[in-house]
């Protein structure tokens, strides 16, 4: 058993003594970037704990627009800026920070590693590519739309932008030739890996929180445990920087 899953077990262990008798559903909203990260820590947390985690996946952006139409929820995985703005409108009650990303390129397994040693470079391979497939509604994608048009390409490129709900799936199954999103989403699927990451002086980073609502006892206690030391290895690990 190594030391990570030695610090979650304690941690669990911890948490099953704060925790109240009676066993709740947790209900969370997050974005697909810790998609990876929820599905392992989720279920240890569930065992430890006895509460349950229901959790619908999505796009940052659409998810705050369900919350703010109303969608129940107790425990929302979005950008800081949304959680903010959650707070701001009385729909969550606090924010704690847990991981930021950087945009990665997704190459089929086996390609060739593309050249991202500069914006000119950047430039030349969207030229070249055949396809290129992103998730235009989530944040990634908006800043990409913005770059795209600041680095002279949008329509060049037009034809060949593929909108999907996951890039990394989309060059895994060769749907596109390369793609744009976090690390997180494209290391579980082995037909795509991570090519390289945006150079730096185009490189955007996208900070995700976690907001509670307000009364959500097991949700802050969820929190608790997304946020512990040995967790923040499992964020890590699964291509994100713990904050």
């Amino acid at each position: 058993m190594t030391m990570r899953y030695l610090m979650l077990a304690a941690a669990a262990a911890a948490l099953m003594l704060a925790t109240p008798a009676q066993a709740a559903e947790i209900k969370v909203l997050s974005s697909n970037a810790v998609k990876t990260v929820l599905e392992e820590l989720g279920p240890q947390f569930e065992k430890s704990s006895g509460h349950k985690i229901a959790i619908t996946w999505g796009t940052a952006a659409a998810l705050k627009a369900d919350i703010e139409k109303g969608a129940a929820v107790d425990l929302a995985v979005l950008t800081d800026q949304g959680v903010d703005d959650l707070i701001k409108q009385d729909k969550l009650a606090s924010r704690t920070a847990l991981a930021r990303s950087g945009i990665a390129v997704a190459v089929h397994k086996g390609a060739p590693k593309p050249d991202l040693s500069n914006a000119d470079a950047f430039k030349k391979l969207l030229l070249s590519a055949k396809s290129i497939a992103y998730v235009e509604a989530g944040a990634s994608g908006i800043y990409l739309k913005g770059l795209f048009e600041r680095l002279g390409v949008a329509e060049e490129i037009k034809g060949k932008l593929k909108s999907v709900k996951a890039a990394g799936v989309a060059v895994a199954d060769g749907e596109a030739e390369i793609g744009f999103t976090q690390v997180s989403e494209i290391l579980p699927y082995a037909g795509a890996e991570v090519g390289g990451m945006l150079p730096p002086d185009i490189q955007s980073f996208t900070s995700f929180s976690l907001g509670v609502s307000k009364g959500s006892e097991a949700a802050g206690l969820l929190v608790k445990f997304l946020t512990t030391p040995a967790a923040a290895a499992v964020v890590k690990a699964k291509g994100l920087e713990p904050r």
